[in-house]
C-alpha cells in the first residue's frame, strides 16, 4: 500500500510539472508578440536630440549678433534707440508733405547703425588711428541741433499728421542725442586728461621713436 501511495504520489506531481511547462510554452509566443519592439542602442541614440541642441544658434548668426554686454550697456541702448528713432522719422518723412527733410534722418540712421556694429564688434580698438569719441561727439551734437530745427519746421509748417509725428520723435531724438552727446563730452574730457597727465619726458621719447621710424 505504501508503494502505490508513493507511486500516485509521485505521478500526480510529474503530470502537474508537464502541465505547468506546456501552459508557459505556450504562453511566451503571445508575450513576445505583445512586447514593443526594441530598437537598436545606436539608432535610439541618433533619434534622441541632445539636450540645448534646439536651443543653440548656428554659429554664423550668432557671429552677427551683437553681444550681449553691449546690447546691456548704456552706449549700446543709446545707439539702438538712436537707430530705431530716426528710421520711425524717416518713414514719417516720406509719407507726409515734407518729404524735402527725410534726408537728415536717413544719414543719422545710417551712421548710428554703422556705430552701432562698430562698437559691438570691437571696431575701436582695432583701428584707433581714429578717435572715435570725438567723432561720436560731433555726430550726437550735429544731429541734436539737425533734429531740433526740423522738427520745429515740420510741426509749425505742415499740418498733416505725418508731419506732426515726425516732429515728435524728433524732439524725442532730440533728447536721446543730447543725453548721447553729454555721456561722450564725458569720456572725451577724461580721455584729454588722460593725455595730458603724460610726463614731459615720455612725449620726448614718443617723438623720438616717431623721427627714428621717418628717418
Amino acid at each position: 500500500m505504501l508503494k502505490l501511495f508513493f507511486f500516485s504520489r509521485f505521478r500526480i506531481v510529474t503530470i502537474s510539472a508537464s502541465l505547468l511547462q506546456k501552459k508557459k510554452k505556450k504562453e511566451a509566443p503571445d508575450r513576445a508578440a505583445r512586447a514593443p519592439p526594441r530598437q537598436p542602442a545606436a539608432a535610439a541614440a541618433m533619434e534622441e536630440p541632445e539636450p540645448g541642441a534646439e536651443a543653440a544658434a548656428p554659429p554664423g548668426l550668432r557671429s552677427l549678433l551683437p553681444p550681449r554686454e553691449f546690447l546691456g550697456s548704456r552706449k549700446g541702448q543709446l545707439l539702438l534707440a538712436e537707430s530705431v528713432l530716426s528710421f520711425i522719422i524717416f518713414i514719417c518723412y516720406i509719407a507726409s508733405s515734407a518729404a524735402s527733410f527725410m534726408m537728415a534722418p536717413l544719414l543719422e540712421f545710417l551712421l548710428a547703425l554703422f556705430l552701432f556694429f562698430a562698437y559691438a564688434s570691437k571696431l575701436n580698438e582695432k583701428f584707433k588711428g581714429l578717435y572715435w569719441p570725438l567723432t561720436d561727439f560731433l555726430r550726437c551734437v550735429t544731429a541734436a541741433v539737425i533734429y531740433f530745427a526740423i522738427s520745429i519746421a515740420a510741426v509749425s509748417k505742415y499740418n498733416d499728421g505725418a508731419s506732426k509725428a515726425a516732429g515728435v520723435f524728433g524732439f524725442i531724438a532730440t533728447i536721446v542725442y543730447a543725453i548721447d552727446f553729454y555721456i561722450t563730452f564725458n569720456d572725451l574730457v577724461t580721455f584729454l586728461k588722460q593725455g595730458s597727465s603724460e610726463s614731459p619726458e615720455e612725449r620726448k621719447s614718443e617723438d623720438e621713436d616717431s623721427d627714428s621710424d621717418s628717418d
